[in-house]
């Protein structure tokens, strides 16, 4: 699977973000995947994909995996506002035209 290029107008997703920030504290700690993955308890292949920003990591499993590198849930929350500190995001803005007519609301 191709890195789909990050543009500077786009936000990146916050798994990318934490996955991003937790593959660069693992190789700056000098660990592999096998290392880390066995003391958060989760399998090398799922902390590869968490690292690629391709898997939606629980709350817990952030936990474990910043425990495992001996980091706080909030270093990692302040690793990925440091990526995103200088970018220049584009505002989201709200369509152009509204539906006319009713709008039905599904349950």
């Amino acid at each position: 699977m191709t890195a789909k290029p990050e543009s500077p107008d786009v936000e990146p997703l916050w798994r990318e973000l934490a996955g991003k920030a937790i593959r660069s504290e693992r190789t700056k700690q000098g660990r592999t995947l096998g290392d880390v993955s066995e003391r958060a308890g989760i399998s090398p292949q799922y902390l590869s994909e968490v690292e690629r920003g391709l898997k939606e990591p629980s709350s817990e499993m952030l936990a474990s995996i910043c425990g495992a590198l001996g980091l706080r849930l909030v270093d990692l929350l302040r690793a990925g506002d440091r990526q995103l500190t200088g970018r220049r995001l584009r505002a989201v803005s709200p369509p152009a035209t509204r539906p006319s007519g009713p709008v039905l609301l599904a349950a």
